[in-house]
């Protein structure tokens, strides 16, 4: 029988016949199965590596750095669709994002659209404030809203501040301190340095009522001696009153008899801490980073006039305007006003646990 006719009878063309002879011929069947399933597999891994290579193009072209929030996935998702072919669902695959999420549109309404303003404007004046104090200027301010509101937008707005790494040190054992029950019962002071532009040093002494917080006075100078720091300490006297002890470090400006002369005509116990100590004048301590923070690092002092300036007007909004936490969120003028009008009955000293 002819091949034409043959073809013709079983429902192909000769053609087709005349393929498969040059492609399979002299080969069985088990043969001719085995090669079509190595083709078929083939096939699959030459899309799959297409596939890949899509993937990795469009990765390139969407991604940079880390993506965490959804704002920033629909983002890469829409480079990616918009610089490759890929498709909606695969991009979505990669960068970890749901098509509904994808599709989200968000309704603020204006009332949270004012907030989240408000919430700038304070952080940017406040750099070193976290969430909660911003909400505690918010209250002050009227707004009535909650902590946990104030925090996802405090969040939302990528406002967090950096948390500064501890420096390591010797390990000491921190000796136990005594809250005191009332105003002006212990002072704390230290000394915090700086330098003016052209690099000249200024030495600065903080002088802080441990109960009330208050900042009582900051002297900056080029030089303070004992002589000097007995001076400032009388000026302070005669405003507020003495003090029943002044809390201080070992440094040769508390341990002259300057110093001690002035404290023990006025009845006033000098209170020294151990040498290379300084958590047990912990409030001093805590003072002098606020101040370090937020008042240092955020000013270059031209001279010596320009540091003054800048320093009491930091002292006068630490006192009146600053919320303290330890307080309640009131400022230090605040809590000490409402303490000389209504003290506490109960004086005991209470003990601060680590």
């Amino acid at each position: 029988m002819p091949v034409k006719e043959l073809c013709r009878k079983h429902g192909f063309s000769d053609a087709t016949f005349y393929n498969w002879r040059a492609k399979y011929g002299g080969m069985e069947v088990s043969d001719a199965r085995r090669l079509k399933s190595l083709e078929s597999e083939n096939a699959r891994l030459k899309k799959l590596l297409a596939e890949s290579m899509l993937d990795n193009e469009a990765l390139k072209a969407g991604v940079v750095g880390k993506i965490l929030t959804p704002r920033a996935k629909r983002a890469a998702v829409a480079v990616m669709r918009e610089d490759t072919a890929i498709s909606e669902r695969r991009a979505c695959r990669l960068v970890g994002i749901s098509r509904s999420v994808l599709r989200y549109q968000s309704s603020q309404s204006p009332e949270e659209g004012d907030l989240r303003k408000r919430i700038v404007e304070l952080a940017q004046e406040r750099r070193r404030f976290g969430y909660r104090r911003i909400h505690a200027l918010l209250r002050r301010d009227g707004v009535e809203v909650n902590h946990k509101r104030v925090y996802r937008l405090y969040q939302g707005e990528g406002l967090s501040v950096r948390r500064r790494r501890r420096r390591k040190g010797v390990a000491v054992e921190r000796e136990a301190l005594e809250l005191p029950s009332a105003a002006n019962e212990v002072w704390s002071m230290d000394f915090v340095m700086d330098a003016l532009a052209d690099g000249r040093r200024l030495k600065m002494l903080a002088i802080v009522d441990d109960f009330t917080k208050e900042s009582i006075d900051i002297v900056v100078d080029r030089s303070i001696c004992g002589l000097y720091v007995s001076r400032v300490l009388e000026q302070a006297v005669r405003f507020r009153g003495a003090p029943t002890a002044i809390r201080t470090d070992q440094g040769p400006e508390f341990t002259g008899k300057a110093l001690d002369q002035w404290a023990y005509e006025r009845g006033i116990r000098l209170k020294l801490i151990q040498p290379g100590k300084p958590t047990q004048n912990a409030f001093i301590e805590s003072f002098n980073g606020r101040f370090r923070d937020e008042c240092l690092n955020e000013h270059w002092f031209t001279d010596l006039g320009h540091a003054r300036a800048v320093v009491a007007a930091w002292r006068r909004d630490y006192n009146e305007q600053r919320p303290h936490s330890a307080l309640g969120y009131q400022t230090p003028a605040e809590y000490a006003a409402r303490w000389r009008q209504e003290p506490p009955a109960d004086d005991t000293p209470r003990e601060i646990v680590d």
